[in-house]
């Protein structure tokens, strides 16, 4: 962990990987570009500033896990590991390739830093607190970052890992929830439309975990949030913007299946840049 936050630097981590989430998108015609824009400043926090990690060493046994649960955002995934140094960019144009390991669901060990296997939502945390457990065991000073959205939280295995966690105590765990409002739908549906959620830091405090709510796209307030020391497990409620940084795709829940035309590519590079 940094000793200073040098915002700067973060900001242009943030933009690298946003470009390199679109243009993956774009290259291979592939959707869910929106969920990983909304979650980039989250990666670049953790990649880049709070989580105890070496590219150069991506199976450490003391490593922090970043996992991410929202499994079809894997190009902002993708993009993050490539930024960080897990492996070269230049592998960003095999991403859902014949014969790539840049799969469109993440691999588990299929390339360096995928801590998990990505597929259906809800089973992060569950997962997440399965390697918690693990760790506190082996007496490692780890912990165990889960990066969710809001629309997983209609799992009822996210529930049933929220209650364990409590009461175990997993103070090693911290549970991020990437709060864009947005699931999938030709409009796009707001989250509370499927099932209401709010008011989710409420739900969450009675379940026995201590919340912070944050802007998701302040990295001082990411920061200060994701390097808090609980007693128990923790939760982060991060508000985003689906499509940040990219002004036709911002709050716009088609983007979150739809794969940018030629001039939309080209209107989306001139705004990141």
């Amino acid at each position: 962990m940094a000793d200073a936050i040098n915002y700067a630097e973060l900001a242009d981590h943030a933009r690298e990987i946003r470009k390199n989430s679109v243009t993956m998108s774009y290259e291979s015609k592939t959707s869910h570009v929106g969920c990983a824009l909304s979650f980039a400043d989250i990666l670049t926090a953790l990649y880049f500033d709070v989580a105890k990690i070496d590219p150069q060493k991506p199976e450490a046994p003391d490593r922090d896990r970043i996992i991410l649960s929202k499994g079809h955002g894997v190009v902002g995934l993708y993009a993050a590991l490539g930024e960080r140094g897990f492996f070269p960019k230049s592998k960003f144009s095999e991403y859902c390739r014949e014969g790539s390991t840049l799969a469109s669901h993440v691999v588990y060990k299929a390339v360096p830093g995928a801590e998990t296997s990505g597929g259906s939502g809800g089973h992060g945390l569950p997962i997440g607190v399965g390697m918690a457990v693990g760790l506190r065991n082996q007496k490692l000073d780890s912990r165990i970052f889960v990066l969710s959205g809001d629309g997983e939280l209609e799992e009822g295995s996210v529930w049933e890992a929220l209650l364990f966690a409590a009461q175990h105590k997993l103070s090693n765990l911290v549970f991020v929830v990437d709060k864009n409002n947005l699931q999938d739908g030709t409009d796009g549906l707001h989250v509370n439309e499927i099932l209401k959620l709010d008011p989710l830091d409420e739900k969450f405090r009675s379940f026995g975990w201590s919340v912070d709510v944050v802007d998701g796209h302040d990295f001082g307030q990411l920061i200060g949030a994701l390097n808090k020391k609980t007693e128990g497990p923790h939760a982060i409620i991060a508000n985003t913007i689906k499509g940040k940084g990219v002004s036709f795709m911002e709050n716009i829940g088609m983007w979150h299946g739809k794969v940018p035309s030629d001039e939309q590519y080209a209107q989306a590079m001139k705004e990141l840049s």
